[in-house]
């Protein structure tokens, strides 16, 4: 009966020594976590600003060193910190879309760091024209009586 009391407690112990080993492995290096990876523009206009910032911050226990992201295409520019983004630090990425171009887009940004996996920022929206200025209209008096001088 002692024999099956000790090898229990000797299981567990092992037990407990691996679950803290398991769970320090999870919190050690870079951790990457954005506020959003996706915007919606919805309706933009022609020539506007088609920026947005996505903010970041490195959760893990290491600096983060972002690497160039990739966007889908040419009309999509992102910008980022160059410098070593520190432990509990946060940052942003810029994502400028050409709004010179009507239609709809849905475009994405891949973003390469030393964390474990890229992440993948979208964005989606529609660029509609302008809308034309309208000229003041005259007012008129129609049915009145003319004035005489």
């Amino acid at each position: 009966m002692k024999k099956i009391g000790i090898l229990i407690l000797f299981a567990f112990l092992v037990f407990q020594v691996q679950a803290q080993q398991k769970t320090a492995k999870k919190t050690t290096g870079v951790v990457l976590r954005f506020n959003e990876t996706t915007f919606q523009y919805g309706n933009i206009y022609y020539a506007s600003d088609g920026t947005h910032a996505f903010r970041f911050v490195n959760a893990g226990n290491e600096p983060l060193l972002l690497s160039r992201p990739r966007s889908s295409c040419g009309c999509t520019v992102p910008s980022w910190p160059k410098a070593p983004i520190l432990p509990g630090d946060s940052g942003t990425i810029n994502v400028a879309y050409n709004t010179h171009i009507l239609g709809e887009f849905n475009k994405t940004v891949t973003v390469y760091s030393n964390a474990p996996k890229p992440v993948v920022l979208h964005i989606r929206g529609k660029v509609i024209p302008r809308p034309k200025p309208m000229l003041p209209v005259k007012q008129t008096d129609k049915g009145g009586t003319p004035v005489k001088k």
